[in-house]
């Protein structure tokens, strides 16, 4: 699939369009690969709902986020997600389907956030600021991302270890950190330093610094910076 390539601090830009949703009708048991291939490009946001809709949907989308951060992936359940929103179970099996599909859809609305940001929200983050600046706070947020998702983004990854280099989010997020790599080193490679940047933030690395190395998100941060400017 072909799109333009949003240059660096270009708000306006359209990334590739998002695939479709799988059917409420699909097996409890998640299925990673296509999963990850839902995940979205700036632009291409959710279909317009009803401001009820919408606000319920917020509520259910934020409750699991909270049962993930207290208690991992592994504790979310309909009812537990019913009860922590306040909507009805049925509600909640009607907007989602099952656990599966609430994980995913939870996944693909942190992910239309952190591109939101990058893409479009104020600086250093988003356009306006420095290309230095831009990418020193994108790799923050990146950190700060993947810590907050990994246990979601492991369990994907573990299941599918090469269909996060063929999402759409990856591209995004790897095209704008080739262009401001390429605005702050003029002729060099990059497209591939991107890659191996963005290496560094494979869900099974991230794990082992963050959990088996006890790493904080401050050495983390200062550490991917410092290896940019390696020989630099």
């Amino acid at each position: 699939m072909s799109t333009r390539e949003p240059r660096t601090g270009d708000a306006a830009a359209t990334p590739p369009p998002p695939t479709s949703t799988p059917a409420s009708g699909s097996t409890p048991a998640p299925s990673p690969a296509p999963a990850l291939g839902l995940l979205p490009t700036v632009g291409g946001g959710p279909a317009p709902e009803r401001a009820d809709a919408a606000r319920n949907r917020r509520k259910i989308l934020d409750a699991a986020a909270r049962i993930v951060a207290e208690d991992g992936p592994q504790a979310v359940t309909m009812n537990q997600v019913a009860h922590a929103s306040g909507i009805g179970v049925g509600t909640v099996y009607r907007r989602f389907g099952d656990v599966s599909q609430l994980l995913w859809a939870l996944l693909d609305d942190r992910e239309r956030q952190f591109q939101e940001a990058y893409m479009s929200g104020p600086p250093p983050l988003g356009p306006g600021a420095p290309a230095a600046e831009r990418l020193d706070a994108f790799l923050d947020a990146l950190v700060d991302r993947v810590r907050a998702q990994r246990e979601i983004l492991l369990a994907a990854h573990s299941a599918a270890p090469r269909a996060r280099y063929h999402s759409g989010a990856y591209r995004v997020m790897h095209t704008h950190m080739a262009l401001l790599i390429g605005e702050l080193r003029p002729g060099s490679d990059a497209t591939l330093l991107a890659h191996l940047a963005l290496a560094s933030f494979s869900p099974d690395v991230m794990h082992h610094l963050t959990v088996e190395q006890e790493l904080s998100s401050e050495r983390l941060k200062a550490g991917v910076r410092e290896l940019l400017t390696l020989r630099g």
